[in-house]
């Protein structure tokens, strides 16, 4: 049974709203333990990384959500010309 687009959406979007802040607080604590001594361009290129690096799985996630199941074949009615 596949899933609905409508129901995709629905799951895709609480995965986005629960991800986000889970994904920034492990992101934050990381910094906190690792980077309070790094030098600035360690500290820059981090930020950098893990700043963008939230969008990859929800970047896989996006198409997904969108995709439309596969139409069925529908039986093509007669023509009434034919009837």
């Amino acid at each position: 049974m596949a899933l609905r687009p409508r129901t995709k959406k629905l799951i895709g979007a609480i995965v986005i709203v629960i991800w986000l802040p889970v994904y920034a607080l492990l992101a934050m604590a990381l910094a906190v333990r690792v980077l309070p001594h790094a030098h600035v361009v360690v500290q820059f290129l981090y930020y950098a990384i893990v700043g963008m690096a939230w969008i990859l799985p929800i970047g896989l996630m996006l198409p997904w959500m969108s995709r439309d199941e596969p139409s069925r074949p529908r039986a093509i009615p007669p023509d009434i010309s034919e009837i």
